[in-house]
C-alpha cells in the first residue's frame, strides 16, 4: 500500500473506530495518526472501500434504528451492507446482526410469499457465513434454526436437523426459544413420519434435563427463572398427549425388547416412566430388574422397589429400600424413608415406622405426609395401647397433633389432614371420662405404650 493510502486508510479506520477524523494537512499527513490495528487483514484486498462501505452503512443503519425501524434511510443502508457482505466479511461481526434485522424488515414488507422465502434463503446464507468467519456455531445454529421455524414453519425437516446440532454443541447453555422451537420441529418430524414416535419422548428428556438445569442455576434471577418456567409448560403441554402411559410403553416396549443389555436404554426407559408415574406397568419392573443386574445401584433398587410395593410384595421390597438409602440425593433419599415407613406401618412394626418417618423428616422438614403416616399409626394403636375407656382415646390427641403438624410445615396434605383432624376428634374421649380419671381439659398429659408422646387432653365436641 503506497503511503498516501495508507494515511487515508488510518483516517478512516478513525472515522469508523471514533466518529471523527483527526487534521489531516494539506500533504495528506496526519497530524496524530492513530495506530494501525494488528487485524487490518480483516478488511479484504479493498481495505478503502471496505472501511467507506461499513461507514456509509453503520450510518444509515444508525438513523433507521434511531426512527424505531421506520425511515427510509434502510434503503439506503443495504447497498454498502451488501458490499461489505460480499468482499470484507471478516470486517464486522455486528454486520451479520444488522443484516438479519433488515432481511426480516424487508420480508415482512413483501407480498409475495416466493419473495418473501428468498428473503429467509438470505437470512440462512447469513447465519452460515457468520459461522464461518466468527464462530460459536452452536449458538449461532440455535438463531438460525429459530429463524427458519418462524418464517418458513413448512421447512421443518431442515430446521430440524440444525437445532439438533446446536444442542450437541451447547447443552445446557442452549437458549431456552431453542428448545421450544426444536420441540415443535420434532413434532412436526414425527407428525409426517420422517421419525418414530420415540424420537418425541427421548427429545422430551433431553430437553427437560436442560430446563431442571437452567430452573436451578436461575434461582436468584426472576427474569430468567420465569423464562425457564415458561419453556417447560410450553414443552410439558406439547408433550402433553404423547405422555399417557399406553403411548410410553408402547413406545419404549420395542426398545427394551431389542436393547434388553442395553444400560442406557434401560436407564431411559424406566427414568421416563418414573416420572410419568408409569411404574405400575409389566414393562417397568422388567427393566428395573433388568438394569439391576447389569448396573446393580441404589437408583435400581429404589425403582424396584417401588414396583414392589405396589404389588403388594412388601417383604421383599425392604433389602431393595435399604439399599436405595446409598443415593447420594437427600430428596430422594427422603422418598426412601417414606417408603420404608409405609412399609413397616403396613407389617404393624409402628416403632421402626416411625423411625423412617422421622429419618425422613431430618432430610425434608416440610414433608406432611411423614407427620401424617405417624399420626395414623397412632390412631390405629389407640384401642390397643389401652385398658379402660380413657386410655383407649387417649391416643387420638397424638394422632390429631401430628396431623395438625402436617398441614402446618406441607400445605399440600392440608385437606386429608383436615379431613383426618375430624374423623379422629370425634374418637376423642367425652368431658365425664375426663372428669372421673381427674383430668381437665387443656391439661398435659403423657400418651403410654409405644407412643410415649405428651400432648394435650381434650373432650370430644
Amino acid at each position: 500500500m503506497k503511503t498516501t493510502a495508507k494515511t487515508v486508510l488510518l483516517a478512516l479506520i478513525a472515522l469508523v473506530f471514533s466518529g471523527s477524523l483527526t487534521t489531516i494537512t494539506a500533504g495528506n499527513v496526519l497530524e496524530n495518526p492513530p495506530a494501525l490495528p494488528q487485524d487490518v487483514e480483516k478488511y479484504g484486498d479493498d481495505s478503502l472501500t471496505c472501511l467507506r462501505n461499513l461507514s456509509l452503512y453503520k450510518e444509515f443503519y444508525k438513523q433507521w434504528k434511531a426512527s424505531n425501524y421506520t425511515s427510509p434511510a434502510v434503503n439506503d443502508a443495504i447497498k454498502p451492507w451488501r458490499w461489505v457482505y460480499n468482499n470484507c466479511p471478516q470486517a464486522s461481526q455486528n454486520a451479520y446482526i444488522d443484516g438479519l434485522n433488515m432481511m426480516e424488515f424487508f420480508m415482512k414488507n413483501e407480498k409475495s410469499e416466493d419473495a418473501k422465502l428468498k428473503y429467509v434463503d438470505t437470512m440462512m446464507m447469513i447465519y452460515d457465513q457468520r459461522i464461518k468467519y466468527f464462530g460459536r456455531e452452536g449458538y449461532v445454529l440455535g438463531r438460525k434454526g429459530s429463524d427458519l421455524m418462524k418464517f418458513a414453519p413448512e421447512e421443518y425437516e431442515k430446521a430440524y436437523h440444525i437445532f439438533k446440532k446446536s444442542i450437541e454443541l451447547r447443552g445446557n447453555k442452549s437458549e431456552s426459544f431453542v428448545l421450544v422451537y426444536y420441540f415443535r420441529s420434532v413434532l412436526s418430524m414425527v407428525a409426517d413420519k420422517k421419525l418414530d414416535k420415540a424420537v418425541i419422548v427421548d427429545t422430551y428428556d433431553q430437553l427437560s434435563d436442560i430446563i431442571d438445569f437452567n430452573i436451578k442455576e436461575s434461582q436468584n434471577d426472576a427474569s430468567s427463572l420465569s423464562a425457564w418456567e415458561n419453556v417447560k409448560g410450553n414443552i410439558e403441554l406439547s408433550f402433553e398427549p404423547y405422555a399417557t402411559c399406553d403411548d410410553l410403553i408402547s413406545i419404549y416396549q420395542k426398545k427394551f425388547d431389542e436393547n434388553q443389555d442395553d444400560v442406557e436404554t434401560l436407564k431411559k426407559i424406566t427414568s421416563m416412566l418414573d416420572k410419568k408415574n408409569c411404574t405400575d406397568s409389566e414393562l417397568f419392573f422388567n427393566a428395573s430388574i433388568k438394569l439391576n443386574q447389569l448396573e446393580p445401584s441404589p437408583n435400581s433398587s429404589y425403582l424396584i422397589a417401588k414396583m414392589l410395593i405396589k404389588k403388594e410384595k412388601f417383604d421383599e421390597a425392604i433389602p431393595h429400600l435399604e439399599d436405595a438409602l446409598k443415593i447420594d440425593d437427600d430428596n430422594t433419599k427422603a422418598d426412601v424413608f417414606i417408603l420404608l415407613s409405609s412399609v413397616y406401618r403396613h407389617n404393624k412394626n409402628y416403632t421402626k415406622a416411625r423411625g423412617y418417618a422421622y429419618n425422613a423428616l431430618d432430610l425434608r422438614p416440610d414433608e406432611g405426609n411423614a407427620y401424617l403416616l405417624i399420626g395414623d399409626m397412632y390412631a390405629a394403636s389407640a384401642s390397643d395401647c389401652g385398658d379402660n375407656d380413657l386410655t383407649k382415646k387417649v391416643a387420638y390427641w397424638a394422632a390429631v397433633d401430628k396431623y395438625r403438624q402436617a398441614k402446618n410445615v406441607d400445605p399440600d396434605v392440608a385437606d386429608v389432614a383436615n379431613n383426618r383432624i375430624d374423623i379422629y376428634s370425634k374418637q376423642f374421649p367425652i368431658k365425664e371420662t375426663i372428669f372421673f380419671y381427674n383430668l381437665n381439659e387443656g391439661d398435659e398429659y403423657t400418651v403410654g405404650c409405644w407412643i410415649n408422646e405428651r400432648t394435650t387432653v381434650r373432650a370430644m365436641k
